[in-house]
């Protein structure tokens, strides 16, 4: 049977969420949702459809809007979106069962409808327009879908071509996908292939997917290795996995990680409070999901004066969750591989090779009582924290200027929350 999938897109979500809680139309209202408070250099997280067509673009900075275009602009609120988000994935369940949707953003999912062509006794493009209705009749947001023989064809024909279809719906197979986008400028408008991929196949004359189909396979495998053989399916349009592959898939190699953008350059030491609290934050994810680990991964980004990066990983003598242990670890990282002269700008880290608490190991030198206390103490932090909010108990560390826990954990993605 052939498999058929949607792909359906919330357009300009964010805004559109925001112009729909002010009563307003998107297709006439000028709206940017941007963080104001973060100056002119603010990202816009997204621009209301009478912005795009005066030729903005989506995710650019406040400062790049024209000084002539009057907008409203809207801070960020991620939970507003999270429950209009989940208002839509209402809708699709009045559709399709739950182990045919696979929800790839806030705002996209694919969607099998394969078996329900039958059952509704309609094609696929006339079920993405029902769900599409339902979606704008029920929360006033508009969508457009995709429809392709797997998913990856469902993914391109919304990306390409279904923004410039009049009822913003499209359809590939894998002919079609050969005789209308093989020869389809640039090259980055396919799915994961960003601009680092694009100066790669650059070096061997390919700007386009027939060219990727019609280089040597040998070529994009060296050059890619195992990425190569998806970037050369893709070429073909063709890709293997399903909604079941995806929902069955579980990682071999799992981690815990935390990074932060920094709101203004840091020093040394400011930066230094801040890798204290990611430790903290971390480490009670172990103790949560009850996992230890032993390697960790440092990663220093500094201001836009400095190109480097700093930064390293190292594996530990034993398998823990302890928070001192980890942290003079990480210390021990951070003094070892930072350039203490330069400021700050971000920093990432990440414990690795996560497993079974059940799996932790020891030292001759282990003080079990003490490691018994500090684990009580991280489960009553943890229940309280859950009962009453992320800041009701804070540390000393916490409330110094530079500080940032107590912000993020007010923010959703990195965003405001409400």
């Amino acid at each position: 049977m052939k498999k058929e999938y949607l792909c359906i897109d919330l357009k300009t979500f964010y805004a559109s969420v925001e112009c729909v809680e002010r009563k307003l139309n998107p297709d006439d209202t000028c709206l940017v949702v941007a963080d104001e408070t973060r100056g002119p250099g603010a990202i816009t997280l997204a621009i209301s459809p009478k912005l795009k067509a005066m030729g903005i673009k989506n995710r650019c900075r406040v400062y790049e809007i024209p000084n002539e275009v009057s907008y409203i602009i809207a801070k960020p609120r991620m939970s507003v979106y999270m429950h209009y988000a989940s208002e839509v994935y209402a809708i699709y369940l009045k559709y399709v069962a739950k182990e045919d949707i696979h929800i790839y953003s806030i705002d996209e999912a694919f969607l099998d409808v394969t078996n329900y062509v039958s059952l509704y006794h309609k094609c696929a493009s006339e079920i993405a327009l029902m769900i599409m209705r339902d979606i704008h009749n029920t929360l006033h947001i508009k969508s457009s879908a995709g429809i392709g023989t797997n998913l990856y064809l469902a993914k391109i024909a919304l990306d390409i071509k279904a923004k410039h279809a009049t009822n913003n719906i499209a359809y590939l197979d894998e002919e079609l996908y050969k005789k209308e986008l093989w020869h389809h400028k640039p090259i980055t408008d396919f799915w994961q292939i960003g601009r680092g991929k694009q100066q790669r196949l650059y070096k061997y004359g390919i700007e386009t997917m027939y060219e990727v189909a019609h280089c040597p396979p040998q070529v994009i495998l060296k050059e890619f290795g195992v990425v190569g053989q998806y970037l050369i399916d893709h070429s073909f349009g063709k890709e293997c996995t399903t909604i079941l592959d995806i929902k069955q898939y579980r990682s071999k190699a799992t981690s815990i990680s935390n990074s932060q953008i920094l709101f203004e350059d840091y020093t040394y030491e400011e930066a230094f409070i801040v890798l204290k609290e990611m430790i903290e934050l971390n480490v009670l994810q172990l103790i949560k999901q009850q996992v230890v680990t032993n390697r960790i991964s440092l990663k220093v980004g500094y201001s836009k004066e400095v190109i480097a990066t700093s930064g390293g990983q190292r594996k530990l003598s034993q398998t823990t969750n302890s928070h001192q242990l980890l942290k003079k670890e990480f210390i021990a990282l951070f003094e070892e591989t930072t350039n203490p002269y330069h400021y700050i700008r971000s920093i990432s880290i990440t414990f690795g090779d996560v497993v079974d608490e059940s799996k932790e190991t020891f030292t001759l030198f282990t003080d079990f009582d003490e490691q018994k206390k500090e684990k009580d103490l991280q489960n009553t932090i943890l229940d309280i924290k859950a009962k009453y909010g992320k800041n009701a108990i804070l540390k000393g560390m916490n409330v110094q200027e530079k500080a940032t826990a107590r912000k993020r954990n007010k923010l959703i993605g990195g965003h405001n929350a409400k």
